[in-house]
C-alpha cells in the first residue's frame, strides 16, 4: 500500500504503513495503557465488559459490517480502510461470540495505532485508498507474523489491562475454572483469550493434559 506525494516537477512514493520495527511487550502495553488513560476523562471512558466501539469513537474511527470477499490467501476477518478512517468487519463473524468480535476489532485498532502512518493521513497528501489487510504475500513472512503479533498484543493489553485483572481477581483464584469463567464474562472476552493473557503475564500455567491450572510460570508442581 503506497501514497503518492506530488511536488513541483517530481513524484515521491511514501509508504502509508510505518516502516517495520521491533516493538517490545513493554512498549506495546504502555501504548495501550496510554490510550485507555486518554479516554478516561472523556465521554468515551472505558468500562468493562469492554466495548471496542468506545475506542473507535474516541479515535474517530468508524466500524462497519460488510461482506468482505476472500483474497488469494483465504478469508478476511477484518480490514482497515485508512483514508476513510474505517474498520470493516466481515459480516460472517456475526454468528461468532461477542468476545471474539471485540478481540477482532481491538486487533484492528492495534494495527491502526502501531502500523498506520497517521501523519500522512492527516496531511494534504493524496493517499491511495487501498484497504490494509496484514497478509504474507512475499518472502517477509517473519515480518508479517511479527506485525500480527504486535497488533494482537496491543488488543490483549487494551481489553485486559493489568489493573483491571487485579480488580477482577480480587478474592478470586486464578486456578479456579469457575472464577475464570466469571471474570471472562465480566471482561467481555473469550475464555481462551483470558487464558492467553494470564499465561502471557506469567500469572498462570495450564497443564495441557490434565487441564489443571498452576499459579506462576512454573510447570506442573509434581513429577512422574
Amino acid at each position: 500500500m503506497i501514497l503518492l506525494v506530488r511536488g513541483p516537477g517530481k513524484e515521491t512514493l511514501v509508504g502509508i504503513l510505518r516502516p517495520y520495527s521491533f516493538l517490545s511487550k513493554v512498549f506495546i502495553e504502555r501504548q495501550a495503557n496510554h490510550l485507555l488513560h486518554q479516554m478516561e476523562a472523556t465521554p468515551f471512558a472505558p468500562s468493562w465488559p469492554f466495548e471496542t466501539a468506545l475506542v473507535a469513537d474516541f479515535l474517530d474511527l468508524g466500524v462497519v459490517w460488510d461482506r468482505i470477499p476472500p483474497d488469494e490467501i483465504g478469508e478476511v476477518a477484518a480490514r482497515i480502510l485508512p483514508t476513510q478512517r474505517m474498520i470493516e468487519i466481515n459480516e460472517t463473524l456475526l454468528d461468532i461470540s461477542q468476545g471474539y468480535i471485540e478481540s477482532t476489532t481491538a486487533h484492528e485498532i492495534g494495527h491502526w495505532m502501531l502500523h498506520i502512518n497517521q501523519d500522512a493521513l492527516d496531511s494534504d497528501i493524496e493517499v491511495d485508498d487501498e484497504p490494509f489487510v496484514c497478509r504474507s504475500t512475499s518472502n517477509d513472512v517473519k515480518v508479517v507474523e511479527s506485525v500480527e503479533w504486535q497488533a494482537q498484543q496491543f488488543a490483549s493489553c487494551l481489553l485486559m489491562p493489568r489493573w483491571i485483572l487485579d480488580q477482577k481477581f480480587n478474592h478470586r483464584s486464578f486456578t479456579n475454572w469457575s472464577h475464570l469463567y466469571e471474570v471472562k464474562d465480566e471482561l467481555g472476552v473469550t475464555i481462551s483469550y483470558l487464558l492467553h493473557r494470564l499465561k502471557d503475564l506469567n500469572w498462570i500455567t495450564v497443564d495441557q493434559k490434565t487441564r489443571k491450572i498452576y499459579r506462576g510460570n512454573l510447570r506442573a508442581h509434581h513429577s512422574g
